[in-house]
Formats: structure tokens, C-alpha cells, sequence
């Protein structure tokens, strides 16, 4: 089986995106080979103008809404991928954008960096992430060189490896605020959380299904930490303008850096409250470590749905 070959494509602006994606997606139709584009709305449109009649034979996704939580696209890319073993497929994924929050931003370097960890064992899948240098900052320009073997074909220099990818999760979060609703929780009042949560979901103004997906995320990483992290933990409650922030701490250490974007599979033991927190929430954070595991799950504040 070919290696797997993850690759940064710098572009300067929407014409060159075409300009630059455009032949790596037509070379691979001529080879017969399976395409998927998982990008911005504005991108993908502008490469099924490009396309003409052969954008039917691409697949396209819109990465604002798999990439939204940045853990959910290693799951759609090991898919797509397995759906064609055997075969070369190629990628193009941009998962930022400049709009991202620095926290997104974060997991999305970890996720690039992930991807390492995920395909090493060589898939026959080519991934091309394209990078708008006119629009993102030159941190996370040079950011994606650290987190990709190869930056527009030629190997970038500066890769830091794929042992980097687990340690991408020891990196720490910024601390909870001093008025972070709190609830110490272990196994005889663990079925609380679940109710707690859902308070301070309702008090946010989160809307119905958000509200409930939300207090199940928190009782889900609870129930992690009861049979994972040592039986007890804190679950802290905090709000910012835009989202409501859960962060449950406890004393155990994560040793699988791909913990919850990895598929369960039916006779799985553990792993699926992750996998089920990160399908839920708009953004999960990880980050684990001698001292303990953090995990932040963020629910934006959307309009509530009339009935």
C-alpha cells in the first residue's frame, strides 16, 4: 500500500485556490481516482465552476459544517478512505479559515497533526490542505508547517513528526473563570451531572435540542471519568458571549491521542462517551497528561426553533 502523503497548499486568495486545487483534482479524475473535497461553501462552488461537467465525478462536503467541531474530520477522512482500500484516493480538506476562534484554531492544528497519527500505517490516500496566506495570520501559516510532511510538494523542513501529534494533547488550557459554576461528582451522585448541566444549559438560553445534547455530553464525560479517570471528578459550568462551556477534570491519563475520533466499533470496550461528546458539541478539547485529563466541550448559542 502506497504511504499515506498529507500535504499543506499555500494560496493567496479565492482565484488562486482554484488555480492551485484545481489540477490536483483534475489529475485525479484522470486517473481514475476517487475524489473528495471537504471546504468552505465559497470554495467548494468556485471548484464546481472550475470542474464543469466533471464536478459530478467529485464528492464535496461542507467542511463548516463536518469541520465545525475539528474532531468529527478524521472520521469522515478514515470513511472515505476505507470505503476505497485498495486504491489511491485523494483529499482536499481546508478545516481553517479566518473566522475560527483561537480555540478552533488550536484543535485544528491538533487535528492536522493528528492526521499523522491516524493514516500511518499508509492508506494509498493523498491529502492536500490548502492555507489562504493573504487571510490567516503567519503564526498559523507557519503552524501548518510543523503539522504537514510536505507544503506545496517539496518537504516542508520544519515537520515536527508524528510523535508530535501525542503531544500536541499536553499542551494546557487556559484555566476555568473564577465564577465557573462547580460540581464535585463520583460514583454515587454521577446520574446528577446530567441534571446539572441541563440547568445550566436552560439559564444560558441554549435552545431545546442544544440544551439536551449539551447536559448528555456532560454526563457522558462523567461517566468516562467514573470508569476511566480514577472515579471522581469536577464538572465545571462557564458562559462567554457567544457559548456555553463545560470542563469536566479528573485524575486519570489518556494514553490513545486518537480517543474519540476513531469510529467505535460494535464490541468496542470504551471510547464511545468521547466519540459521543464530540458528535454532539461544537467543540471538544482534550488535553491529558501525569497530572490528569481536562475535557471542554463548548455548545454555541443558537436561535431557538419556534414550535
Amino acid at each position: 500500500m502506497e504511504p499515506f502523503r498529507h500535504e499543506a497548499v499555500f494560496y493567496d486568495g479565492p482565484e488562486a485556490f482554484v488555480r492551485r486545487i484545481g489540477p490536483f483534482i483534475v489529475s485525479g479524475l484522470a486517473a481514475d481516482e476517487p475524489v473528495l473535497v471537504m471546504a468552505p461553501p465559497d470554495r467548494n462552488a468556485a471548484l464546481r465552476a472550475h470542474l464543469g461537467d466533471d464536478a459530478c465525478r467529485v464528492r464535496f462536503a461542507d467542511m463548516s459544517v463536518v469541520g465545525r467541531n475539528p474532531a468529527r474530520i478524521i472520521p469522515a477522512w478514515r470513511d472515505f478512505a476505507g470505503e476505497h482500500a485498495g486504491r489511491r484516493a485523494r483529499g482536499v480538506g481546508e478545516p481553517i479559515w479566518s473566522s475560527r476562534s483561537p480555540d478552533e484554531l488550536d484543535e485544528c492544528h491538533i487535528h492536522e497533526s493528528l492526521l499523522n497519527l491516524a493514516f500511518a500505517g499508509g492508506a494509498g490516500f493523498w491529502l492536500a490542505c490548502p492555507y489562504d496566506t493573504r487571510s490567516l495570520p503567519p503564526a498559523v501559516v507557519a503552524e501548518a508547517r510543523r503539522t504537514h510532511p510536505l507544503g506545496d510538494g517539496e518537504p516542508t523542513g520544519e515537520y515536527a513528526g508524528v510523535p508530535s501529534a501525542a503531544s500536541a494533547l499536553s499542551r494546557p488550557l487556559p484555566p476555568p473563570p473564577p465564577d465557573a459554576r462547580e460540581m464535585a461528582f463520583f460514583t454515587d451522585n454521577v446520574r446528577s451531572v446530567r441534571g446539572f448541566a441541563r440547568k445550566g444549559a436552560d439559564a444560558f438560553g441554549l435552545n431545546g435540542n442544544d440544551a439536551d445534547a449539551f447536559a448528555l455530553a456532560a454526563h457522558e464525560v462523567a461517566i468516562n471519568t467514573i470508569l476511566h479517570g480514577g472515579g471522581a471528578g469536577i464538572l465545571r459550568l462557564w458562559e462567554t458571549a457567544a457559548a456555553l462551556t463545560g470542563d469536566v477534570t479528573d485524575a486519570g491519563s489518556m494514553t490513545m491521542p486518537l480517543v474519540g475520533r476513531i469510529r467505535p466499533t460494535p464490541d468496542q470496550e470504551g471510547g464511545r462517551g468521547v466519540w459521543l461528546t464530540n458528535q454532539l458539541c461544537d467543540l471538544v478539547q482534550i488535553r491529558t497528561g501525569p497530572a490528569g485529563t481536562t475535557v471542554r466541550f463548548h455548545m454555541a448559542r443558537r436561535e431557538r426553533q419556534s414550535t
